[in-house]
């Protein structure tokens, strides 16, 4: 792994472009989840009898999806820092 030349905007741009794509999967993933869990806690109050399930799940969904968005988070600043150190 090469340090990115980063002398014009070219090269900015594709580096920034080749950094979304790191950890894209699980901070999408995670994004959904926290999405499908807001609205499952906000659905729990409509739920009648099912509610405190509900709303355990829409908890669990929310965690997950934040320690996803993290994981990925961590995993494109470990490639960043990787880059700029010019380590294999």
């Amino acid at each position: 792994m090469t340090r990115p030349d980063l002398s014009d905007d070219e090269a900015v741009a594709r580096y920034r472009a080749e950094l979304r794509v790191v950890g894209r999967n699980p901070r999408l993933a995670g994004f959904a989840l926290v999405i499908l869990g807001a609205v499952a806690v906000w659905a729990a109050g409509y739920a009648g009898a099912a509610a405190p399930a509900v709303q355990w799940a829409g908890y669990a969904a929310l965690a997950f999806g934040w320690a996803l968005m993290l994981a990925a988070i961590f995993l494109r600043t470990r490639y960043h820092r990787r880059r700029m150190a010019e380590m294999d």
